[in-house]
């Protein structure tokens, strides 16, 4: 090992050391503050459950509530690449719109960024809706292949088979890889010439698939990494609440003749409502916002292929437009907020949590 190594190393381990101390020191003195404010000043009883939460909730505020909340300010701002850094850089969208003139000052003024998403291309050619309208596609593909074939392999697993532990460590795979290696490992399987895929299609008698090339095969090519690499989750998700089910009620269902449909319909699916329905919506935002597959598939950068956040970040760090992109990531984060909403409230799945 070189000295210029040594040296690197050295320095990364102290500046990870220092990282290190300057948390534990300021959790430390954030735990006295707390200690001399409700113990010792206001006598509070819930001085031990504020004192344990207080280092998580100031992460909290420092990690997610205030980027969250200066992005906010961003998305109002006129920051590009030519207005970067110094804030007196980029300002406020300012305009001349007189106070009457409602629509103008929304559209043109505050909101400008916000309706630019909408009026103006994402990308250097797509629009706002046609990403959209794919993205709403690919998540509702991934996520009908997702429930149905975790809940089948759940079931499966579920019955008392041989070896049953070795077929989940090797269904469960796909989750435990590091995604962004089986997704580049996925893409050199779609190569045209060299990929296996193509060579299996050749080796049938089929022509081979631009994978890479064609907007409609690499689209298909994306959903079936994706789906492979969804399943794994949902099968954990559903095994688990499937082994909670008591067999009392299968054993009393087959005393009344029904039969194994009705038992899926009538007993397994609504006792696995409280756990399908968090499962389906955390499987839907991170499908909807499933960045590594779409990204790394769609190699060659096909605007046709493209979905919301991959759109986003070719708006914020291919084209730099920082204030733009900001509102882009708002109108996502409502969307998805809007229809987890919605989810839970159609689908009754925290009734027994609240009762």
């Amino acid at each position: 090992m070189d000295s210029l190594t040594l040296d690197v190393i050295v320095r990364s381990i102290s500046e990870v050391g220092g990282t290190v101390a300057f948390i534990v020191v300021g959790s430390i003195i954030l735990e006295l503050v707390l200690f001399l404010i409700f113990k010792v000043i206001l006598k509070s009883p819930h001085t031990l459950p504020i004192m344990l939460l207080g280092p998580a909730a100031f992460g909290m505020i420092v990690l997610i509530i205030y980027p969250l909340l200066w992005e906010l300010n961003l998305s109002f701002t006129n920051m590009s690449l030519r207005r970067f850094g110094d804030k007196a850089q980029y300002t406020w969208i300012a305009c001349q719109a007189k106070p009457e003139n409602i629509n103008f000052w929304l559209t043109d003024c505050l909101f400008k960024n916000y309706a630019d998403v909408f009026r103006l291309p994402v990308l250097k050619q797509v629009y706002f809706f046609p990403v959209f309208f794919r993205t709403v596609l690919w998540t509702f593909i991934n996520m009908v292949f997702h429930l149905v074939g975790g809940m089948i392999f759940a079931i499966l697993l579920n019955q008392p088979i041989r070896g049953r532990g070795i077929y989940r460590t090797f269904l469960i795979l796909p989750w435990a890889i590091p995604q962004v290696i089986a997704v580049l490992a996925w893409r050199g399987e779609f190569h045209f010439e060299y990929g296996f895929v193509n060579l299996i299609l050749v080796r049938l008698g089929l022509e081979q698939i631009n994978w890479m090339t064609d907007p409609f095969w690499n689209f298909t090519a994306m959903c079936i990494v994706n789906i492979w690499l969804g399943i794994p989750f949902m099968m954990v998700i559903l095994l688990g609440g499937l082994q909670s089910i008591s067999s009392d009620y299968y054993e009393a269902a087959e005393i009344d003749g029904a039969s194994g449909l009705q038992q899926f319909t009538n007993i397994t699916i609504p006792l696995l409502r409280p756990v399908m329905t968090p499962a389906i919506v955390l499987g839907t935002i991170w499908t909807f916002n499933n960045f590594n597959v779409p990204f790394f598939i769609n190699q060659f950068e096909l605007e046709t292929s493209d979905i919301l956040v991959t759109a986003l970040f070719r708006a914020a760090f291919q084209y730099n437009r920082y204030g733009f992109s900001a509102a882009f990531a708002f109108i996502i984060f409502i969307i998805l907020l809007l229809y987890s909403i919605f989810y839970i409230w159609i689908s009754d799945g925290l009734k027994e949590v609240y009762e």
